[in-house]
């Protein structure tokens, strides 16, 4: 699948160092690996503003979709119409639907339909694929 932003890996890396990126965040975004649970820096985190793609700056949630699903990762129940790319997802012998940015392509997590209402989803986001920004004055 292609998508309109497209860099090499040495940029993405170039790009994730210059954004001061956590060091898991290339094997998460770019190669689909998943950050330890509990560990993220978002995952606790509460205040007012919206989450971005750490890759190319796409916004994918605002802070007023997320809660606690006490499962070790940020979790939303809304995204932003458009912003997330849905994929089936066949690895480690089971079927979830992995997130992507629509943007970029980056591996974001996986959406799963047992979160609260009124979307009845919970988008389980890797912090290291995240980017958070304060709303603007």
């Amino acid at each position: 699948m292609t998508y309109p932003i497209q860099k090499t890996d040495a940029e993405w890396l170039d790009t994730l160092r210059a954004k001061g990126a956590e060091p898991v965040a290339y094997q998460v975004t770019r190669h689909a690996a998943t950050e330890r649970p509990f560990t993220g820096r978002y995952e606790q985190h509460w205040a007012d503003g919206s989450y971005h793609c750490i890759c190319c700056g796409a916004k994918l949630f605002d802070a007023d979709t997320k809660f606690d699903a006490g499962c070790g990762w940020p979790s939303f129940h809304q995204a932003i119409p458009g912003a997330i790319t849905e994929i089936v997802d066949h690895s480690h012998h089971m079927v979830r639907t992995e997130t992507v940015c629509s943007q970029c392509g980056a591996h974001l997590g996986h959406v799963f339909e047992d979160g609260p209402q009124p979307t009845g989803l919970r988008y389980c986001m890797n912090s290291a694929s995240l980017q958070f920004q304060e709303p603007e004055a």
